[in-house]
């Protein structure tokens, strides 16, 4: 019982004292940048003409979906994109606050999941000094960050803000201000016009005000600008609908499934027969935009449209994916992706008739919905523009007459293209002129299409002549080869104008300076050392530390040029050099950091890390293995490596970063030189398949299957490869 009273007597006294006030643990700017990343999205708005004008960055204030920012981020009447540090966008549905004079807005968005909300801090608790980190995506570079200090307090027309040493830079407004703590403490909003690294923020507690007295407005309020006219036109399914110039023009993600979004016609159409018309351009034919007819103002109807190339008629019996039918779908010359497109379909008491380009694509006999609805569609993420919509008994036919094509085709070879067209050089077209400019226009799209494809096939010729001269370079003995012309030829890969030559000069030069200052009989650790100290002391050649992914870094012609560049590269260099001088010098391929080795005739050999520019013993070089990959040294990684291997080394480099860049353009331009060498790398050779599958150069991949079905080379998954051809040969 004395125990129970004492035990109670301690808890009581332990509860009447106050809670001691802990000190938050400061981060580091690394852990902020991880810590806050999830919470900081881009601000996407669109300007009159539908395209984007205005990017910026915000942070989410709650987890149901308040995303802070500032006033002149959103755009005024404009729609608002959100998107999350995941990459999933959502467009506005609320302005919940906004204060113009404070230049702040909290936009809502319907998120799918739970957002990490910032904790908002408290800006009167500031201190002049005080360290600070903000987060940002300046000039469109997703997820910036950057430290600096709280300089100061200063008033603009009357509107309290933070002075911050930090570079401020377009794209960084709306974005959030971080003490140590991962607080928010103020919102950046301009840079200053003196100097660039001055900004200026506005202080989180007055975006705690208008978040305590939220004034929403809906977002079809918003959109004042373009907003269709509602006697005209009734919208459906989320999207964004505006008109502009006599075009209506679609956006956003529809919330019907596939992203389908409607805009209805509130016009009644004619009595049986009518036709129905509209001229539509995608932005990107993965989506899809057309008409819709034979509706009941809701999810029945019928839906005429391009997408993915060609031209599909469907029925939607409902509002999802299994209320769905496609009745036809083809691929026709008619469409021209890319280009305006008129569809039109004739709607009779019995059948429909489709048509693209006054060209007749399907009829559809005894359809079962007749309904009154008329209008345009729109699916998933294309953004399309539409004109000239029609519904009419009869509608006007947007074809060119057979003797207007005639006419034009015997006129234009006689304007002069060279100089400026008279009025008497015009005549003929203006006998037509609504004609004649479609077809000038159309003519202008194919020349541009053939001088594409003549670019296309420049680059082509220019690629396959590197990959002939340095297949050619390796047919040699490996101490033939001439490393110093296949490290340029695969930096002419992506460069036409390098002249190999000019830079295998510049390394006889570099050479000769070094020669120049040895005595004739100077011997090889003498001239070893007058190298190091050329190379390294003189000229300054260094590795790339602060910009060690870049491609520079493995183009020789500008790491001569810039004095940086990747161990590899540097010892590239090196050996050439070496070479010149007549000494031995191998390269060292240890794991993840290539050496230099000289081998004397006589005495110890001597490793050098071109990479720091510094000699380097064998116990160093044996830890920087172990460094890399966790395990003991092998004397694999201490042999020499041929020329073959530094070449292909180097290419592997270029294919790293390009797949980081996800440049598969640029990554088949490096296994192909892998393979021009190598016609054994069968790795590299599949990896090829697969990306030129990916790529569409259906017979390229189909051919490294066949080579490495015939090779059957040692470990090799070549039942994947046969899974791969059965694919291609189904495509023939």
């Amino acid at each position: 019982m004395p125990s129970f009273r004492l035990s109670t007597v301690a808890c009581l006294i332990i509860a009447c004292v106050p809670k001691l006030a802990l000190p938050q643990e400061k981060k580091t700017v690394e852990q902020l940048a991880v810590q806050a990343k999830e919470s900081v999205a881009v601000i996407l708005y669109t300007g009159r003409d539908g395209k984007q004008q205005g990017l910026g960055t915000g942070f989410v204030i709650s987890a149901d979906g308040l995303i802070a920012t500032n006033f002149h981020v959103i755009g005024e009447a404009r729609p608002i994109t959100v998107q999350l540090a995941d990459g999933s966008r959502h467009e506005a549905t609320t302005i919940h606050a906004s204060d113009r004079k404070l230049d702040l807005a909290i936009v809502k968005i319907d998120a799918k999941k739970k957002l990490k909300p910032l904790v908002l801090g408290d800006s009167t608790k500031l201190k002049q000094g005080q360290a600070i980190v903000a987060l940002g995506h300046p000039r469109g570079l997703e997820y910036s960050v950057v430290a600096g200090v709280l300089s100061g307090k200063r008033d603009f027309d009357g509107v309290s803000m933070l002075q911050l040493a930090i570079p401020i830079e377009q794209g960084n407004s709306g974005g959030p201000i971080l003490d140590a703590q991962g607080r928010v403490l103020g919102i950046v909003t301009m840079k200053s016009l003196v100097t660039n690294n001055l900004g200026f923020a506005i202080p989180i507690n007055a975006l705690k005000k208008i978040l305590s007295r939220p004034n929403p407005i809906a977002m079809e309020q918003w959109l004042t600008i373009g907003a269709l006219d509602k006697t005209e036109w009734q919208t459906l399914h989320g999207g964004r609908w505006r008109q502009r110039a006599g075009r209506i023009l679609a956006g956003g993600t529809g919330t019907g499934f596939g992203g389908r979004t409607l805009c209805l016609s509130q016009r009644k159409p004619p009595a049986f027969p009518y036709e129905i018309t509209v001229t539509v351009k995608l932005d990107d034919e993965a989506g899809a935009a057309g008409l819709i007819f034979g509706g009941d103002g809701a999810d029945k109807h019928y839906g005429f449209y391009p997408t993915s190339g060609k031209v599909r008629l469907t029925r939607f019996d409902g509002p999802t994916v299994f209320s769905w039918k496609i009745l036809h779908d083809e691929k026709t010359k008619a469409y021209r992706p890319g280009d305006w497109n008129t569809i039109k379909v004739r709607i009779e008491k019995n059948k429909f008739t489709c048509y693209i380009n006054e060209e007749k694509i399907t009829e559809l006999m005894d359809p079962e919905y007749y309904g009154a609805t008329v209008g345009l569609a729109k699916f998933r993420t294309t953004i399309a523009e539409f004109k000239k919509f029609q519904a009419a008994t009869k509608v006007a036919t947007s074809a060119i007459s057979p003797g207007v094509r005639l006419a034009f085709e015997k006129s234009l070879p006689k304007i002069p293209l060279d100089r400026e067209s008279t009025p008497k050089d015009l005549a003929p077209l203006l006998n037509s002129p609504a004609d004649s400019q479609a077809l000038l226009r159309a003519r202008a799209v194919e020349l541009d299409r053939q001088a594409e494809q003549l670019r296309k096939l420049a680059q082509r010729v220019h690629h396959e002549r590197c990959l002939a001269e340095l297949a050619q370079v390796f047919k040699a003995p490996d101490a033939q080869v001439d490393l110093a012309r296949a490290a340029l030829l695969v930096a002419r890969f992506d460069n036409e104008e390098l002249d190999v030559d000019f830079y295998r000069q510049e390394i006889d030069r570099l050479a000769r300076q070094v020669s120049a200052k040895l005595p004739a009989n100077a011997k090889p650790q003498a001239a070893l050392a007058a190298l190091n100290k050329f190379l390294f002391k003189e000229r300054g050649f260094h590795g790339s530390h602060g910009d060690y992914y870049s491609r520079s870094n493995s183009y020789l012609n500008e790491v001569i040029d810039d004095r940086e560049g990747l161990p590899i590269t540097l010892s590239v260099l090196y050996l050439e050099i070496a070479r010149r001088l007549k000494l031995n010098v191998v390269g060292v391929p240890l794991p993840g950091h290539f050496v230099v080795r000289h081998e004397p005739k006589k005495g110890e050999a001597q490793y050098v890390d071109v990479f720091d520019g510094k000699a380097v013993s064998r116990k160093e070089a044996e830890e920087k293995v172990r460094k890399v990959t966790g395990r003991a040294p092998t004397a694999d990684d201490f042999a020499p490596a041929s020329k073959k291997a530094i070449v292909i080394r180097m290419l592997h480099n270029l294919i790293n970063v390009a797949e980081s860049e996800r440049d598969r353009a640029a990554m088949l331009r490096y296994l192909d030189g892998i393979v021009a060498i190598d016609a054994d790398a069968h790795q590299e050779r599949w990896a090829r398949a697969v990306y030129r599958f990916q790529a569409g150069q259906r017979a390229g991949s189909l051919a490294d299957c066949e080579y490495l079905l015939k090779a059957m080379p040692a470990g090799a998954d070549l039942e994947r490869v046969r899974e791969l051809r059965g694919i291609l040969e189904m495509r023939r």
